[in-house]
């Protein structure tokens, strides 16, 4: 348990405890997602009254230092200004260190797609559109490209339901933002993306965890919450879901279309990780009620930031009004060059390779930790380990053992004692690294480490 000193100080107790925490996560002695002691024992440690650490633990949350909630515990925040600097400041110093928590797609460091992109943008001279907003031909050349790619991927739309927008995060958001009430309630996975958490948190809309299976979320509990709690809106990733990978077959795809019609609820698709498989968006079978975001950035390029918003007419007028707010942080040259891939194969290629890299690596994983991996079917970018629940927490563990993983109450929707986490198999920068990381965790597996009772 961490337990800070505390010197003498003209401030106040607490103001002294949140700039030792802040210190300690300057230094790398706090790291994020690590968990803070509870208040009232650290009090005790330092011989406090309660209140004190409470008040602190207030205060460094107000700074953005940590996060808590009832229930769960105190949390070092990865984005604290401390934290961040401490990345910057370590990049180099624990080359022994594997970092495979963040979900970015696998680099083609063969590939020569990306230096002939920017080849081509000087060649035709294309670096002029930094002087210039998009063009209505531009967002035009989008939006039927995206309509293609939307093809192939089992959902021929009109071009009139395709709006464009900054990639699925922000796309997301702005369908929240129009068409939800703060207060209002949506339901979501038990286990859903930080990002779709953080847009509600930001939005003030109360998530309403659905209870999942392998296939993603239960039918009879999807209705039985929708009754529960008069929601009109779902969020959810039926295709290689994050964290857990779970997909749903097109069996389970009729049940939850079928139940959101009969129950008029709307249903917003994060589609991000669709492209990777032959399986067709849930939004194929929703008719009006489907809003599907997707993006390149996860299977072609995370900094090439273009994706679409698809839904009907009316809805997308609701969206956007102006047909302009969606889009509008939408740089040229990325516009640009995810055309140009777009129109010349190149996203295929890249999509291609994409799905050859995770497929290698999701059969490493496998090997090694097939027997607690939550869903072992279908080839994902990242998978979700549940083990036994033990005194130490497992990313807790992985993390001594030089591994950097989510823990799963970063997904979870309530508290959770769940002992799992996620791993992103495409952060390593190489298979080989990958293969490194997995093995320490398997013989942590195999060894029966503390956190994994056997």
């Amino acid at each position: 348990m961490w337990i800070p000193v505390i010197n003498d100080t003209p401030l106040p107790r607490y103001l002294a405890l949140v700039d030792a925490i802040a210190h300690a996560i300057s230094c790398g002695e706090l790291k994020p997602g690590e968990r803070l002691p509870p208040q009232r024992r650290l009090a005790w440690a330092l011989g406090w009254n309660p209140s004190t650490t409470m008040q602190a633990y207030r205060e460094a949350a107000r700074r953005h230092l940590v996060s808590g909630e009832v229930g769960r515990g105190t949390y070092v925040l990865s984005g604290s200004q401390e934290a961040t600097l401490f990345r910057l400041q370590q990049v180099d110093e624990h080359a022994g260190h594997i970092d495979l928590r963040t979900n970015i797609p696998a680099i083609d460091h063969a590939s020569q797609s990306d230096s002939q992109a920017v080849q081509w943008l000087l060649e035709t001279h294309q670096s002029i559109r930094l002087q210039h907003y998009l063009s209505a031909a531009d967002l035009l050349q989008a939006r039927v490209l995206g309509a293609n790619w939307l093809k192939a991927r089992g959902l021929p739309v009109p071009l009139d339901n395709i709006m464009l927008c900054t990639g699925a995060q922000q796309g997301l958001f702005t369908v929240l933002l129009s068409l939800c009430q703060a207060g209002e309630p949506v339901l979501v996975e038990a286990f859903t993306a930080p990002g779709i958490k953080a847009a509600c948190a930001q939005l003030r809309l109360p998530m309403h965890g659905i209870a999942m299976d392998g296939q993603g979320i239960v039918p009879d509990d999807f209705d039985r919450i929708i009754r529960a709690t008069g929601a009109r809106i779902a969020v959810l990733t039926p295709t290689l879901h994050n964290p857990t990978s779970a997909v749903m077959s097109e069996q389970r795809k009729l049940a939850i279309a079928a139940i959101a019609r009969r129950q008029g609820v709307w249903v917003i698709e994060d589609d991000v990780y669709g492209a990777l498989t032959d399986s067709p968006p849930l939004c194929h079978y929703l008719a009006d009620l489907g809003i599907l975001v997707s993006s390149l950035s996860k299977t072609v390029a995370a900094g090439v930031r273009l994706g679409w918003i698809v839904a009907t007419p009316s809805l997308l007028a609701r969206i956007d009004p102006h047909a302009q707010s969606a889009h509008w942080g939408l740089s040229p040259l990325c516009v640009a060059i995810a055309n140009q891939w777009l129109s010349d194969g190149t996203v295929l290629q890249r999509v291609a390779w994409q799905t050859e890299e995770v497929t290698r690596r999701w059969r490493l994983a496998k090997k090694l930790l097939g027997a607690v991996m939550y869903q072992t079917a279908i080839p994902s970018p990242h998978i979700w380990l549940t083990l036994p629940a033990g005194p130490v927490p497992f990313a807790e563990s992985c993390r001594k053992a030089g591994v950097d993983v989510v823990p799963a109450e970063v997904f979870a929707v309530k508290s959770s004692p769940l002992n799992a986490v996620r791993i992103s198999l495409t952060a390593a920068s190489s298979t080989q690294r990958l293969k490194v990381a997995l093995e320490r965790i398997a013989q942590m597996i195999d060894q029966g480490t503390p956190c994994a009772e056997k």
